[in-house]
């Protein structure tokens, strides 16, 4: 054997070494803590007649408390199981996940992320989960997991009618009887009221009612509210959200008047006849208005309003030979005003 031949195995021998010995890198890279986001923890859904939108808050901390400046993306776990098939202890079968675009995290937590998905099938069960990433490689744990099961929806209620009253809206509609593809509906139907203060960002108010009637008393009388409703059937239990109808609005408004002012008391003076009575408590007074019936007369008269920080009045035009009775009122700020029933009569007082 030449000497050739032997510096040609050892050659081929230490390669062998180096390709077995490696670099030692068998697992993936363990990212740091101060780089993994913390869990997602409300992750949730909305369900309409066009599929499903989820929603979540932006992470803002790592899971050391350090403060989070990005998330490159999200990933979005999707499971999908028959009902025929449904095991409730059995293990979820979540798929690949989808890749949905993260971006500048809001340092006070408010950006929300979005993701919607029309892919659904009837008669199954749907499960979601989410997790957030800084990079390629430091992913936060699984947010929790929201599911619901898809039907065929239910049509959008019509005919909705918004009346205002003194501190309430009522809301009226014609029942719902179809699905979406024409079938009459043969499951339990519901339906969910949504609300907005500025007719774009609805959210449910309550809990889905049977009826096709809805009193809506946390209100405030002066303040425009929009509604919208959501037919919902029931499946196994499972609520299945359905069509949304137009929105409706109403101004709910102050239809109580104060109560009559007390202690009316009326004196003769030399520039005429003074007419006092008590302040009314009531914070919405705007004023009072005095009234005036001759003792041959069966209707009290308007003579004249002072403002709410007056308690007296002065009658000045009073003819000396007649005898009079005076009435007051208080109405408040409401336009046209809410005014009370009038206070007890009151004649001079020598």
């Amino acid at each position: 054997m030449t000497v050739r031949t032997h510096i040609a195995g050892a050659i081929l021998l230490s390669g062998a070494l180096f390709l077995a010995g490696g670099c030692g890198y068998k697992t993936k890279p363990v990212p740091p803590d101060s780089i993994v986001p913390k869990a997602i923890e409300d992750l949730r859904y909305s369900v309409s007649e066009k599929g499903v939108t989820l929603t979540w808050t932006y992470p803002v901390e790592t899971i050391q408390g350090s403060d989070l400046t990005n998330i490159t993306s999200f990933d979005m776990y999707r499971a999908v199981v028959p009902m025929d098939d449904y095991c409730s202890t059995c293990p979820i079968p979540f798929g690949e996940p989808v890749e949905v675009p993260g971006g500048v995290v809001d340092a006070e937590g408010r950006r929300q992320a979005t993701y919607e998905t029309a892919l659904l099938r009837s008669g199954h069960k749907y499960f979601f989960k989410v997790q957030s990433r800084t990079s390629w490689w430091a992913a936060s744990a699984d947010s929790n997991i929201v599911s619901f099961v898809w039907h065929i929806p239910a049509q959008a209620p019509v005919g909705i009618e918004a009346e205002a009253g003194d501190g309430s809206v009522t809301l009226r509609w014609q029942p719902v009887t179809r699905l979406m593809d024409g079938q009459e509906v043969d499951y339990p139907l519901r339906y969910q009221l949504q609300r907005s203060s500025d007719n774009v960002s609805f959210a449910g108010i309550g809990e889905a009612v049977s009826e096709n009637v809805y009193v809506d008393r946390r209100v405030k009388n002066g303040e425009t509210y929009h509604y919208k409703i959501q037919s919902v059937i029931m499946v196994d239990e499972n609520a299945v959200g359905g069509g949304l109808s137009e929105a409706v609005s109403a101004m709910p408004l102050d239809m109580t008047p104060p109560a009559s002012p007390g202690g009316v008391t009326v004196v003769r003076t030399a520039a005429g006849i003074k007419v006092f009575w008590d302040k009314s408590p009531e914070a919405d007074v705007h004023g009072y208005r005095v009234y005036r019936r001759a003792a041959d007369e069966s209707e009290a008269q308007l003579i004249g309003e002072v403002q709410a920080v007056y308690t007296i009045f002065e009658d000045a035009d009073v003819p000396q030979d007649r005898s009079f009775y005076y009435s007051v009122t208080a109405y408040d700020q409401m336009t046209p005003p809410n005014e009370s029933e009038k206070s007890r009569e009151a004649g001079i007082r020598h």
